[in-house]
């Protein structure tokens, strides 16, 4: 894996390009932008209130943020038996929120955690294993949840229809529900029943011919992610409800945010509704081709949420904030971190 993940780092000597950092920033400012030109009420917008309740509460959305990232870490060095430094952790947690943050929310950045892993000296096999881990704790996260919260909020509550892009979110957030059911199935049988699977599914794949010159190392690769996924797939039941638990703090606190956020300039009625359409919006922007959702996440997010706000005036504020704390940040973190950690890590194979 170490050979097959550097050969394609060698063919860039750079952490990441400058573009890939800007095109998000820029769709989702742009969009913001449009939003505010075609919406902007100067009369209504000046009637913010903003107090130092709203700073508290925006305080809180950040330290929520922080919490999220707490439990992120927390996964990390629990699934690798604390042999990760909270420092390591908290790198790896950095980079692969930034690498999310730059692909294409329907591509995901979260494989790349691999090399991440391995570079911190985690075995290949081991990565690849904590790597699958996490998809499946997540994904059993959004399984579990969602029925759980629909059964206490009427559908008309969450799938309102004050938008034409609005009224598809049902029949999108449903499909994409079944499919992630029959996802999280596969990742179940492949990670704790049969992970032979996993390496037949993957040598089948590398056998394809712009994929074979790697196919010793991924058979190597796939030995090792059997080895781990039976010492992971045998750990006690009290290792799993730990790593569900830093799941759930993750999940809980970054959906959370939003609702400090409304709190900060406007009272909200039912928590749990705001709660509940976080979990419908991360699901359909799955399906987003922009990086890290950007530009498509912001007018989903205004349209989704503007009948809890008055104006259109407030609630494209609120967005660009929400959008501040839980996107533009960890893109800032990654541009701090990543020169730091490249050099670090790859200095020796600068030849």
């Amino acid at each position: 894996m170490d050979e097959l993940v550097l050969s394609a780092s060698k063919k860039d000597s750079k952490p990441f390009n400058l573009y890939q950092v800007l095109i998000p920033v820029l769709l989702g400012l742009f969009v913001i932008g449009w939003l505010f030109v075609d919406e902007f009420d100067l009369t209504v917008f000046s009637t913010i209130n903003f107090t130092i309740t709203s700073a508290l509460f925006i305080l809180l959305a950040f330290l929520l943020m922080l919490l999220r990232d707490v439990g992120l870490i927390m996964r990390f060095r629990h699934l690798t038996d604390n042999v990760l430094t909270w420092k390591q952790a908290f790198q790896i947690n950095v980079l692969s929120e930034f690498t999310s943050a730059i692909t294409p929310a329907a591509v995901g950045g979260s494989s790349i955690v691999v090399l991440f892993l391995v570079k911190e000296g985690i075995s290949a096999g081991r990565s690849a294993t904590i790597m699958f881990v996490n998809l499946f704790l997540d994904e059993l996260f959004f399984i579990l949840v969602c029925p759980v919260i629909f059964l206490f909020i009427p559908l008309h509550s969450i799938f309102n229809s004050s938008s034409a892009i609005v009224s598809t979110f049902g029949v999108i957030f449903a499909g994409i529900y079944f499919t992630r059911l029959i996802w999280t199935s596969i990742l179940f049988i492949g990670i704790f029943k049969y992970p032979n699977w996993i390496k037949v599914i993957l040598l089948l794949l590398f056998k394809l011919p712009f994929l074979r010159r790697w196919y010793t190392q991924v058979e190597n690769l796939t030995d090792n992610l059997i080895q781990t996924s039976y010492d992971i797939g045998h750990r006690t039941l009290w290792f799993w409800i730990k790593a569900f638990g830093m799941t759930l703090l993750t999940w809980t606190a970054r959906f959370l945010v939003v609702n400090a956020v409304f709190m900060a300039f406007a009272p909200v009625s039912s928590h749990l509704i705001v709660f509940a359409r976080q979990l419908v919006l991360w699901v359909v922007m799955v399906v987003s081709p922009t990086p890290g959702g950007s530009g498509v996440t912001e007018y989903a997010f205004k349209e989704y949420y503007s009948d809890i706000f008055s104006s259109n005036s407030t609630i494209i504020f609120v967005t660009l904030i929400w959008r501040m704390i839980s996107y533009y940040l960890y893109l800032l973190l990654g541009v701090l971190v990543i020169p730091n950690w490249v050099k670090k890590h790859f200095h020796l194979k600068q030849v």
